[in-house]
């Protein structure tokens, strides 16, 4: 019996992505207090990332290693994605890094992009 979850990674291939997908944010969020894009604050505890906006809100994206799955949580409303052939979506089809931007420019009062590593 195949032992890979419905999300098509295994365990250890969960925790490598993942882990991937948050170090990329936090590079990401560097470059930009670097160049003085935009300040926004980070905090990483394991799979638990927490981003702290100019104006006190905050963005939390978290891993459910037992669900295979990574949550964001932002202003607008709290989300789920699976990975599903390749890309991390929502149930509604929306990609995580395209709501992550979305969302994270919402909160900054300007455009903000995150791309996947």
């Amino acid at each position: 019996m195949d032992d890979t979850p419905a999300s098509g990674l295994t365990d250890l291939e969960f925790h490598q992505t993942t882990g991937r997908i948050l170090a990329s944010i936090e590079a990401t969020l560097d470059a930009w207090l670097q160049d003085d894009v935009v300040d926004i604050d980070a905090r990483r505890t394991g799979g638990l990332l927490e981003m702290d906006f100019p104006n006190g809100s905050t963005i939390v994206i978290n891993t459910q290693p037992p669900l295979h799955e990574l949550w964001l949580a932002a202003r607008a409303g709290g989300y789920h994605f699976r990975h599903l052939q390749g890309v991390w979506t929502e149930r509604e089809g929306q990609e995580f890094f395209a709501l992550l931007s979305q969302r994270a420019s919402e909160q900054a009062g300007q455009a903000l992009v995150f791309k996947a590593p």
